[in-house]
C-alpha cells in the first residue's frame, strides 16, 4: 500500500525570515516635512542653531534683576512692556522691571521673571499703558526663575532625529523648530491590492446572482494598508483566468513596490495565482523567485510568495494571500506587514508579541502541528495586566469576529490555555 501523502508545513518563523531578508528598504528620497509623518529617516536631522535661539520668559509677569527682589515685597520702576515677537528696547538697571509676556526675549540686565499673579500694580498713570508706573513684587525670585535659556530645548549641532527614526507628530514639530522644511526618508511603500475570483462582485453592485459573493477582502486590505501608513493602490478584481491574471500581475509589479493578491493560492482547479507567479518568476532569467507554501498557522495556511524584478534594480514582493476573509487579513498581519514595514525602512523584525492573561479558556485542536491564531479582544484588567478573551466565532469566513477583535492570540500546538494562564498576543487595534 502506498504511503499516505503528508503535507509539509513551513513554520511561521521561517516564512517571516524569508520575507524580511528580501524586503530591503526602498531608496531614500527628499520629502517635505509636512508629508513625512510615518516615514523612516534615512539621514539624521541636525540642529543648525539653538532652540530656543534666545533666552525668553516662560510666564507672563515682570523681567527683573533677582537681587532686587531679595527683600521682597519690593517696589520697582516699570520702564517698558515687551510682547512675544518684539525685540527689547531698554536694558534693566537696579530697581527697574519690564512687563513681559510669555515667549518674549529677556531684556539685558534681567535674570528672572516675577509672575504676574505674585505682583501688584502701584501708581498706574492715567492715559498711558499699564506698564507705566511701579510694580510691587511680593516674593523673592531666584536667578533663572521662569526663564528659558537659549538652547535649553536643543543645542546647535546636536542630533534632533537619528537615522532610522519613525517620524511621529512630535518629531515633525521638533524638526520644524530647527527650520528644516525637508527631510531625507525612505518613501511610503506603494502596495497594490488585487482580488481574484469569478465569484466576486464589487461593492455598490446591487445585482448578486446565485453563486456570487461581495468582495470584502480587497476593501479590508486597502483599509488596513492605509491604517498602517502605506500607500494603497486598488488593482480591482481579476477573473480566474491565467492570461488576464498574468497581465494584471505584470502591470502591478511595474507600478508598485509590493503587491497583495487574495484568493487563487489553494489546491483548486481554478487557483491560478500560484501558477502565474511561478511562470513569471521562471521567465525572468533567474532574477525572480516563487514559492508555494503551506504555513503552519491556522487560519492562513495557503500562501504563494514571489519576488519579481521591478522597474528599478530591486525586486517587488508579491504576497499571494488566501481567499477566506479572515485568513487573508491574518496572513497580512503576521507575514506581509512585517515585510512592508521593512520596505519602508523600519527594523526587519516579526510582529511584536505582547504578554497577556487569558480571561477565559482559549482552546484549540491539538496535534495538528500549527500555530493557532484566534481572534481575541484584549483589555486592561483591574491589576494592570492585559486580559485576552475570544472575540467570537473563529471560522475563517467570519469577518465580523475580526472586526470585534483587536489582537491575535498565539496558541502553540497543544490543548490551548486555561483562564489565568499567560498567553502572547499580537495587537492590531487600539486597547479601549
Amino acid at each position: 500500500m502506498a504511503a499516505e501523502h503528508q503535507e509539509v508545513l513551513t513554520p511561521l518563523a521561517d516564512v517571516q525570515r524569508v520575507v524580511l531578508e528580501r524586503c530591503t528598504p526602498l531608496s531614500p528620497v527628499e520629502v517635505r516635512l509636512d508629508e513625512a509623518l510615518g516615514l523612516v529617516l534615512a539621514d539624521a536631522v541636525t540642529a543648525p542653531e539653538d532652540v530656543p535661539p534666545f533666552a525668553n520668559t516662560a510666564m507672563d509677569g515682570y523681567a527683573v534683576r533677582a537681587e532686587d527682589t531679595a527683600e521682597a515685597p519690593v517696589e520697582l520702576d516699570v520702564v517698558g512692556i515687551l510682547a512675544a515677537g518684539a525685540a527689547p528696547l531698554v536694558a534693566i538697571r537696579s530697581g527697574q522691571a519690564v512687563q513681559i509676556m510669555t515667549g518674549a526675549p529677556m531684556p539685558d540686565g534681567a535674570d528672572a521673571v516675577a509672575i504676574v499673579e505674585r505682583t501688584e500694580t502701584v501708581d498706574p498713570r492715567e492715559g498711558v499703558r499699564r506698564a507705566a508706573g511701579r510694580v510691587r513684587v511680593l516674593d523673592h525670585v531666584e536667578p533663572g526663575k521662569h526663564v528659558r535659556s537659549a538652547g535649553s530645548d536643543i543645542r546647535a549641532g546636536s542630533t534632533v532625529a537619528a537615522v532610522g527614526t519613525l517620524l511621529t507628530p512630535e518629531h515633525i514639530g521638533t524638526i520644524a523648530s530647527t527650520g528644516a522644511a525637508f527631510v531625507r526618508a525612505h518613501p511610503r511603500p506603494r502596495v497594490g491590492v488585487m482580488a481574484t475570483g469569478d465569484e466576486l462582485v464589487d461593492v455598490g453592485d446591487t445585482r448578486l446572482a446565485p453563486g456570487r459573493i461581495r468582495d470584502s477582502n480587497r476593501h479590508a486590505l486597502l483599509a488596513r494598508l492605509r491604517a498602517d501608513g502605506f500607500a494603497a493602490v486598488d488593482l480591482g478584481i481579476v477573473p480566474d483566468q491565467e492570461d488576464p491574471m498574468t497581465e494584471a500581475v505584470e502591470r502591478a509589479v511595474a507600478t508598485c513596490d509590493a503587491v497583495l493578491t487574495t484568493g487563487g493560492v489553494s489546491m483548486g482547479e481554478f487557483d491560478f495565482v500560484k501558477i502565474v507567479l511561478d511562470k513569471l518568476a521562471s521567465g525572468t532569467s533567474g532574477a525572480g523567485e516563487s514559492r508555494r507554501l503551506s504555513v503552519a498557522i491556522r487560519p492562513g495556511k495557503p500562501l504563494s510568495l514571489a519576488f519579481l524584478p521591478g522597474p528599478g534594480s530591486g525586486r517587488v514582493a508579491v504576497f499571494g494571500l488566501p481567499g477566506n476573509p479572515v485568513s487573508s487579513l491574518v496572513s497580512y498581519l503576521v507575514i506581509a506587514r512585517p515585510g512592508l514595514r521593512a520596505l519602508g525602512g523600519c527594523r526587519a523584525e516579526p510582529p511584536v508579541r505582547v504578554p497577556a492573561v487569558a480571561g477565559e479558556a482559549l482552546g484549540r485542536r491539538a496535534g495538528d502541528g500549527k500555530l493557532h491564531l484566534p481572534r481575541v479582544r484584549v483589555d486592561w484588567g483591574p491589576d494592570g495586566r492585559l486580559v485576552a478573551r475570544s472575540a467570537g466565532g473563529q471560522l475563517s469566513h467570519q469577518l465580523g469576529t475580526m472586526a470585534a477583535a483587536n489582537a491575535l492570540a498565539l496558541l502553540p500546538d497543544g490543548p490551548g490555555v486555561d483562564p489565568g494562564d499567560r498567553v502572547e498576543v499580537i495587537l492590531f487595534g487600539p486597547i479601549s
